[in-house]
């Protein structure tokens, strides 16, 4: 199988990346890591009559901020976050789920922004982001606009983004200030590297007696988008989180999703196994932030 016939442009700069978008029309497509890109043209499922290659623009690449956001550029490639101290410093939960991410040749090649502007609901990298209620950047010939990640994802690769529009930067709030953070990780799939088939991302803040005080809470693989878990975070809240309120608070989990079937797995086989994943991730969670307390 190969491709449909394309053009190709290889922009220097993010003024050329959005005069091409503009001029190119809808069947224009940017193309980064194309991990899931090109595949999808070799297999003739994606026909761009232009791809536009933004691997040489630098103003899309690289990991700065300050001390209240993680500011990733969308072509940082996945393997240069997950190395990165200053995103285990600041979006540890980011660093933990980008060890899940394909292998290690994926993440090689794949962005973090590709990954979120692909909006696929098993990721791990748009799971982080709804989160932790990241913000994102979009930029087209006519400017710059601000996007929040609740209202991004509307489907099965489906976002918010108009087709004149390149993700620029993916920006992470810092939870400062708030007590002693923790997160937690989860997934299940067919095999390592594989795509999830459930997913639970978890970050708590726990005051210096344990108490949870703050808490995020979501699922990937149970609808076509990742979804926040609200009812579960507020259930944490104020508690010691001994095993019976984690408990109780990962069945809501369950109660709150409607999730479908597929080749992969039951409807029911997912809920079952997202409760399980929550509790999980919660309890990860709680263990690595009291940890953090007990130390001096």
């Amino acid at each position: 199988m190969k491709a449909a016939a394309f053009d190709y442009i290889r922009a220097g700069d993010l003024a050329e990346v959005c005069r091409a978008l503009d001029d190119g029309g809808p069947d224009c497509k940017i193309i980064a890591g194309g991990q899931t890109l090109v595949p999808m043209m070799a297999m003739r499922l994606a026909r761009p009559s232009i791809l536009i290659d933004i691997n040489a623009v630098g103003e899309l690449q690289g990991i700065g901020g300050d001390e209240t956001s993680l500011v990733i550029k969308a072509c940082t490639r996945q393997a240069a976050a997950e190395r990165s101290p200053e995103v285990r410093a600041k979006a540890p939960l980011l660093a933990k789920a980008l060890r899940f991410v394909g292998h290690p040749q994926t993440r090689n090649r794949g962005t973090v922004g590709g990954s979120i502007a692909n909006a696929d609901p098993v990721a791990e990298i748009p799971l982080v982001a709804l989160t932790l209620d990241a913000g994102l950047v979009a930029e087209s010939a006519g400017g710059a606009r601000n996007i929040g990640i609740s209202g991004f994802f509307h489907g099965l690769m489906e976002t918010s983004l108009a087709a004149d529009e390149c993700l620029t930067e993916v920006r992470f709030p810092v939870w400062n200030g708030g007590g002693i953070v923790g997160t937690g990780f989860r997934e299940v799939s067919i095999r390592a590297g594989d795509f999830a088939i459930v997913a639970a991302a978890v970050q708590l803040a726990l005051d210096e007696n344990g108490v949870c005080k703050r808490a995020a809470v979501a699922l990937g693989g149970v609808a076509p988008t990742p979804l926040r878990i609200e009812a579960t975070a507020e259930a944490l809240l104020s508690s010691d989180l001994d095993a019976k309120t984690v408990g109780e608070a990962a069945r809501l989990a369950a109660h709150e999703i409607d999730p479908v079937a597929d080749v992969h797995a039951s409807a029911e086989y997912r809920r079952r196994t997202a409760r399980v994943m929550v509790e999980r991730a919660i309890l990860e969670a709680r263990d690595e932030a009291l940890g953090r307390v007990a130390k001096p």
